[in-house]
């Protein structure tokens, strides 16, 4: 046995491993790259399945969630992507579905039925396995051939933690519906076990069942619904009778309330992730660079949403009692075409940038010295940098020039048809002038007395209704 011994007694091989167990043989390159693109296709399948499930998802907190969750995996599929390209020479097959067992695991999860089974589908079973077979393959692999790969797995298994801590409180909290429906959901649950056995495990490195699977909710191939659905918290999603920017553009109201009407606005922003899993949803056949790039997009609104979010709750104010519309989501899904969408998206954001955008919400938060809300202002701004970037490299690089891809998106927006009046006489709405009743809670909650100015404003709504899109646009 060698009885060298580093310097000074310092960790060898850069404190990766020592030299007993760098000495193991561990996998071949061959066999880390099938177990990688095993992982590469679950990530992608939960991105997809994040994704396609968040505008039908009615509870707020979960679409927040499927946004961070479809974000990590859009993230990790990237860097699996690089990883299977630096080990082996194109053509690399991550397009290939690697055991069509596998598929109907995924698949029945993406066609889960009730929020209930396709939390249990994502957070019981797929997230588990996937950490499970990471783990394993960091332990079995060698620390120092395959350092590139152990890094990778390392910060996977991070989120993946997160993902799988989350989705245990998710499923508790469903826990009475689950038990409703106790021996019909057991009984699917042992399709995606069957499913599992089938395909040898998640990574392949199991003996394989042999069995023959029958789908149950993946019989019939999923349809993605673009209606975006709200919760029982969002009592009057068709309402549009609180035009934000007219309060917010008023030079003669004070910049402090104005505080809580961009907190509302940040808030409306929950439309956004829900018109944006239409867009990525139904767009096929991009580079995977696009899904990376308009995810992170898409979970950086939901961010700015949860900013508004905090933001009522800073103010000691119930967001549940203002009136947080989906129309915008709901036109554009139903109306337009993905690339439509798209542009509209784009066209909105050009808007944004002006003093009159982003830096004006800021100079206003700081106007009325509230810190939270020129921090949240400040980063929903440096957002927009990102996403001009994200806006050129997929949508206007399919034009000849940025004026071109503007116009366009412009003409988009002016197809889309809000059906104010309609909404009305269908009696799905009556467009109720909330903001009286929130201001003056806002006013107790801050022990002040209400503005003359602001009450009246406020109480005078009805005349300032005149651009419905400026209403609805709250990308």
């Amino acid at each position: 046995m060698s009885t060298y011994r580093p310097f000074h007694g310092l960790p060898p091989l850069a404190g990766l491993a020592s030299f007993e167990i760098a000495q193991q043989p561990g996998l071949s390159v061959e066999e880390c790259v099938r177990r990688l693109k095993r992982f590469h296709y679950a990530f992608k399948r939960l991105h997809e399945i994040f994704i396609a499930r968040l505008t039908a998802e009615p509870v707020y907190e979960l679409k927040m969630t499927f946004s961070l969750h479809a974000h990590y995996c859009a993230e990790h599929v990237a860097a699996l992507r690089q990883r299977v390209g630096e080990m082996r020479e194109p053509p690399l097959g991550l397009d290939v579905v690697p055991d069509t067992a596998l598929a109907v695991f995924f698949d029945e999860i993406l066609a889960a039925p009730t929020t209930e089974e396709l939390l249990l589908g994502i957070y019981a079973h797929a997230v588990p396995v996937l950490g499970a077979a990471l783990e394993k393959h960091r332990l079995a692999t060698n620390p120092l051939a395959d350092a590139p790969t152990v890094r990778l797995i390392k910060f996977a298994l991070v989120e993946i933690e997160e993902m799988d801590e989350y989705g245990s409180r998710a499923v508790d909290a469903f826990g009475p519906e689950i038990g409703r429906r106790k021996a019909e959901i057991e009984a699917w649950l042992e399709v995606l076990d069957q499913a599992l056995a089938a395909a040898g495990g998640l990574d392949g490195t199991s003996v394989k069942s042999g069995e023959t699977i029958d789908r149950k909710y993946s019989e019939k191939p999923f349809t993605y619904d673009k209606v975006p659905k709200r919760d029982a918290r969002f009592p009057d999603p068709y309402n549009m009778g609180v035009n934000a920017e007219a309060f917010l553009y008023d030079p003669l109201q004070p910049p402090e309330p104005k505080v809580l009407m961009m907190f509302y606005k940040r808030l409306r922003e929950i439309d956004v992730p829900e018109m944006m899993a239409s867009i990525i949803t139904e767009t096929k056949d991009k580079p995977w660079g696009y899904y990376r790039d308009m995810t992170r997009q898409l979970w950086d609104e939901a961010r700015h949403a949860m900013m508004g979010e905090v933001g009522f709750v800073s103010l000691g104010v119930d967001w549940t009692k203002v009136m947080v519309n989906f129309t915008w989501s709901l036109g554009l899904n139903t109306q337009l075409t993905a690339k439509e969408r798209h542009g509209v998206l784009y066209f909105i954001e050009q808007g944004l940038m002006p003093k009159t955008g982003k830096r004006f919400e800021w100079e206003t938060a700081q106007a009325a010295q509230n810190a939270l809300s020129a921090l949240f202002q400040d980063f929903d701004w440096a957002d927009e940098v990102l996403h001009a970037r994200v806006g050129r490299d997929w949508y206007v690089s399919q034009f000849e020039n940025p004026k071109e891809a503007v116009e366009w998106g412009d003409r988009a927006w002016s197809k889309v048809l809000i059906g104010w009046k309609q909404w009305r006489d269908e009696g799905l709405t009556q467009h109720r002038n909330w903001w009286p009743d929130v201001y003056r809670e806002w006013c107790r909650a801050q022990g002040v007395e209400p503005d003359a100015k602001v009450q009246a404003f406020s109480e005078s709504y009805e005349t300032k209704r005149a651009d419905l899109k400026v209403l609805s646009a709250s990308a």
